[in-house]
């Protein structure tokens, strides 16, 4: 089985044909191949390349060269080839993703299928990015759309839950009817009563005419409930009453009401700690999980930062500098989303057509930094967990910039120089930043029961740079 001739248009595979290791691959069956990076630069920019792949021994493909092509375009997904599963370490930021030769041709061809069905997805979905958490979520809503189950998005806000709730609603048999979304947060709990269910002539002062409420013009469609997490105890038990039998009563009506609505929710609370606590009824946190998808924090999907940008300018002309770009990609976006749309309409006004560069972004976020009020908390976490380990990052920087800053002293030194009191110093600091990483670690590893994935994501590093640091403290 080769790859079909529009999976072939789409690829384009870097190699070195006086390099070849191991079994040759059928490279031109698996898309068209190029032997230089000036070939690439040129066929990236004259087609629509949605996907590169670099054999293992192109070690010229660096960060420069990676960033480049995705200027070009942002959406391609760049993977190496290699003979093992994971890749070299020093570029394990550039890719995003590895294939083994031992797939031969006909398993390479079904990961080209795969890989680029997960990006039609997206498009399909209307949800931009490349990174591997957002095609997991691209295939759960292929997957749950056409059913008529409950679905929860959890998520913080402003990652784009009500996008998903949209997306859920127009893959499905309903999406011919009306997709209505209410904030329950919003709203004092007797005006949601009064929006959700409708009310009658005379319920309540000023109600001067009946009204009806949402799951009524919702009815054959879906509505969108979300932080349903803010609702009060006795409207919970109201929604959980249409959920189990499809009833609701108006504000001042004895005559129920039959609703045909899917009900899709969400929110940025962790629903079971609000359980614990007696603020969220367990009973309907199983109604409306039926399905739970989870949309992680743009800090754990840098590679979407810029695709996002370039989603967010395509009609302007703004443009940046690699190191604005950097910048960007290295800020941990607590408002997600919806603030790094802030930022690019920002820049959309203020530069339109310009080069968006450092100081642009710097100022930007000592603005952000200066006007938050409280630390940014991740879902599942609370305030004190989010803040101690904000510390330990904190820490784990600095004993960064402090190794950066020996090595830039020392590279200075003449070869014979003798140690000063000072190198100590960075040797003890150095030692303490090892423990306080190690800590970290372990603690992360027990929060996640073990799991090394989960763990890794939670840290914002690679699964390869956790089994190495595992390695090196004895963790494994």
């Amino acid at each position: 089985m080769h790859a079909t001739a529009r999976t072939q248009s789409r690829v384009v595979i870097l190699i070195d044909p006086s390099h070849q290791i191991g079994t040759t691959l059928a490279w031109d069956e698996l898309g068209m191949v190029v032997t230089e990076l000036s070939e690439l630069y040129q066929t990236v920019k004259e087609r629509q390349i949605e996907l590169v792949l670099v054999e293992e021994s192109r070690q010229d493909l660096t960060g420069a060269v990676a960033l480049r092509i995705r200027k070009f375009a942002p959406l391609a997904e760049i993977w190496r080839i290699v003979h093992s599963h994971f890749g070299p370490d020093e570029q394990e930021k550039l890719f995003d993703g590895y294939l083994s030769r031992d797939l031969g041709d006909k398993g390479m061809a079904e990961r080209l299928n795969t890989i680029l069905s997960d990006k039609a997805l997206l498009r399909q979905y209307q949800m931009v990015g490349r990174s591997s958490s957002i095609k997991a979520v691209a295939r759960v809503i292929e997957k749950i759309a056409p059913t008529e189950v409950s679905v929860l998005i959890v998520g913080p806000s402003g990652s784009g839950k009500e996008l998903v709730a949209r997306a859920i609603h127009n893959e499905s048999t309903r999406k011919g009817k009306p997709y209505v979304a209410i904030n329950c947060g919003a709203l004092a709990e007797g005006v949601l009563e009064s929006e959700l269910f409708g009310h009658e002539r005379g319920a309540f002062t000023g109600s001067v005419a009946k009204r009806e409420g949402l799951f009524f013009k919702a009815q054959g469609g879906t509505i969108f409930l979300d932080e349903i997490g803010e609702t009060k105890p006795d409207m919970q038990v109201k929604l959980l009453r249409v959920l189990e039998d499809g009833t609701y009563y108006p504000v001042g009506s004895s005559e129920p009401r039959r609703a045909n609505a899917r009900v899709v929710a969400a929110t940025n609370r962790d629903l079971t700690e609000a359980i614990a606590e007696r603020q969220f009824r367990e009973d309907l946190y199983f109604r409306i999980s039926v399905v739970k998808i989870v949309l992680p924090p743009l800090y754990q999907r840098r590679q979407d930062i810029q695709p996002l940008l370039h989603f967010f300018w395509e009609k302007t002309g703004v443009e940046y500098s690699d190191a604005a770009l950097d910048l960007l990609t290295r800020y941990d976006w607590p408002g997600n989303i919806r603030q790094l749309k802030n930022f690019a309409t920002r820049m959309a006004a203020l530069k339109p057509g310009g080069m968006v560069d450092v100081k642009d972004v710097e100022r930007f976020i000592a603005e952000q930094n200066a006007s938050a009020t409280h630390l940014p908390v991740s879902t599942g976490r609370t305030v004190e967990q989010a803040g101690q380990e904000l510390i330990y990052r904190a820490i784990l920087s600095l004993g960064t910039e402090i190794k950066m800053l020996r090595d830039l002293i020392t590279s200075h030194l003449p070869a014979d120089a003798e140690p000063t009191p000072g190198t100590e110093v960075v040797s003890v600091t150095n030692a303490t930043m090892d423990e306080m990483e190690r800590r970290l670690i372990e603690k992360t590893l027990d929060e996640t029961s073990g799991n090394r994935k989960e763990t890794a994501t939670r840290l914002g590093i690679a699964e390869r740079t956790l089994y190495r640091k595992l390695k090196k403290y004895n963790l494994s």
